[in-house]
């Protein structure tokens, strides 16, 4: 008997060790995700109110819709705002991001303007104790009177984040279709179209989480060298030695790139239910969202003169049913006079196609091309269709029609930084559509459209671990128990 008293003793010690063991394995990783998170890079898409876009560019208000700042459109009826900043407790689950880009709308139009003129931008979700709010900067036109308010980060709608675990994300957080509701700031603000209380569209939004200690680091120590130099091909200041010696030539351009989204109604028939179609970049082109960049500018420019000509890298080609594929390559801007071209190859193999070699597709107004820090730079330039231009799009749009504005960024030297691409985050992507209807709101500040258990990301392996070796543990004590009681009981032996 004493002997097996001794070996169960033993045996519990050894099974505390290996918990004990485990629980200091485990600590320092809970004690890691337990650290604040700097969010940077992101989406919010969001209709703002379905039924308030088709009154707008209906028969009544008879106006439209316009993007800013980078803001692009997703599917029927969202808005996609880009680039979040901001940060994110574990902790506690407090969660704030920001994010760039609006939208414009206007109708009833009368003179030279419009009596609906309302304005939402930088929307900012902010959630904590279990509550949420959508703020944003709003410029809108009050019915009847006409007088126009501008208010930063007016607390416009409310969210329901109710059974949503904020606490323990590790990234990237998303929260899908939350549900949201205006406030009283807010009817003030949306110009008095709508009273406190009532139901806007669904609020979604995905955003990148990085270490504090990540996000203070400098790029280039982060192995984000996008000009393509390595440690060795730069300075103690971390200036690129090539690109300096360059800078050192009189106008001659060191870096630039031009942003065009082509046309947003062209975007969206590709990707619509009729085309059925998607775009595909190649050669550098990058996509932003709403625009595509052409990238690596080289060519001349003569402030003097106010002349300016450049070549871009990249391509773009779309491609979706009824016979479309227009593929847009070989990207030029020159400007002379205070007016801008921008042209490119067009290959088109469609029933309307056309095979044309620097075509000029659109022009722009210029304006003064002033240097400032190095830098020329034109934003969202109203651009439009030249005949040729009408000619590439077999056309599907008459010379002299709106295209999407433009935007150019010329370095002049190698200190010189062009503006940075919209951030859409690395979960910008729309997840495939499931096979049941969608849950209304994410489970989890971890992942969207999650069905199991809110169990914080990151955590929930070592504390699975943890369960599995106390039910272990349980297992072996209850055995030894009924060991005990079965060698104790009479007539067993």
């Amino acid at each position: 008997m004493p002997s097996s008293r001794k070996a169960r003793a033993t045996g519990r010690a050894g099974a505390v060790a290996v918990l004990t063991a485990l629980v200091g394995a485990l600590l320092p990783a809970v004690a890691a995700h337990a650290e604040d998170r700097t969010v940077r890079g992101g989406r919010l898409d969001w209709g703002i109110k379905s039924s308030f876009q088709s009154y707008v560019t209906g028969p009544i208000a008879q106006g439209s819709s316009t993007l800013r700042g980078g803001a692009a459109t997703v599917g029927g009826s969202q808005f996609r705002f880009h680039s979040a900043k901001g940060s994110y407790d574990p902790d506690t689950g407090a969660f704030g991001a920001a994010f760039l880009g609006g939208v414009r709308f206007t109708g009833h139009k009368k003179g030279g303007g419009y009596e609906l003129d309302l304005t939402i931008s930088r929307p900012t979700v902010k959630v904590s104790g279990g509550s949420g709010t959508l703020y944003a900067d709003m410029v809108s036109k009050a019915k009847g009177s006409g007088t126009v308010t501008s208010t930063p980060q007016v607390p416009l709608a409310s969210l329901d984040v109710s059974g949503i675990d904020m606490k323990g994300g590790g990234g990237p957080i998303a929260l899908n279709n939350l549900p949201a509701r205006l406030t009283s700031q807010g009817a003030k603000a949306f110009a008095g179209y709508y009273t406190a209380g009532t139901a806007l569209d669904p609020v979604s939004l995905s955003a990148d989480l990085v270490a504090p200690s990540a996000a203070a680091r400098p790029d280039t120590e982060r192995g984000r060298d996008e000009g393509g130099g390595s440690g060795k091909d730069r300075d103690k200041d971390g200036k690129d030695k090539k690109s300096a010696a360059r800078g050192r030539v009189a106008g001659r351009i060191e870096d630039a790139a031009v942003d065009w989204g082509v046309r947003r109604t062209f975007r969206e028939y590709v990707t619509g239910s009729v085309a059925r179609g998607k775009w595909t970049l190649s050669a550098g082109a990058q996509d932003g969202g709403a625009l595509f960049r052409f990238p690596r500018g080289k060519g001349t420019y003569d402030r003097k003169k106010q002349t300016l000509g450049a070549d871009f890298a990249g391509a773009v080609r779309f491609t979706g049913a009824h016979g479309l594929d227009l593929t847009l390559s070989k990207v030029s801007v020159q400007v002379k006079d205070g007016k801008g071209t921008l042209a490119a190859d067009v290959d088109s193999k469609g029933d309307r196609g056309a095979a044309l070699r620097n075509a000029p597709l659109v022009t722009f107004a210029a304006g003064d091309l002033r240097p400032e820090d190095g830098l020329v730079a034109l934003t969202e330039v109203p651009a439009k269709l030249t005949a040729d231009g009408a000619k590439a799009f077999g056309g599907m749009y008459e010379a002299g029609s709106a295209m999407d504005p433009l935007s150019l960024a010329v370095a002049l030297d190698a200190d010189a930084e062009l503006p940075a691409l919209p951030d859409l985050g690395s979960s910008a992507k729309p997840a495939p559509k499931p096979s049941e209807p969608a849950r209304p709101r994410t489970g989890n500040a971890a992942t969207s459209d999650s069905s199991s258990p809110a169990v914080p990301l990151g955590i929930g392996a070592g504390v699975a671990v943890l369960l599995a070796a106390a039910v272990a543990l349980g297992v072996v004590r209850k055995k030894r128990a009924t060991a005990d009681t079965s060698a104790s009981t009479p007539g067993d032996s």
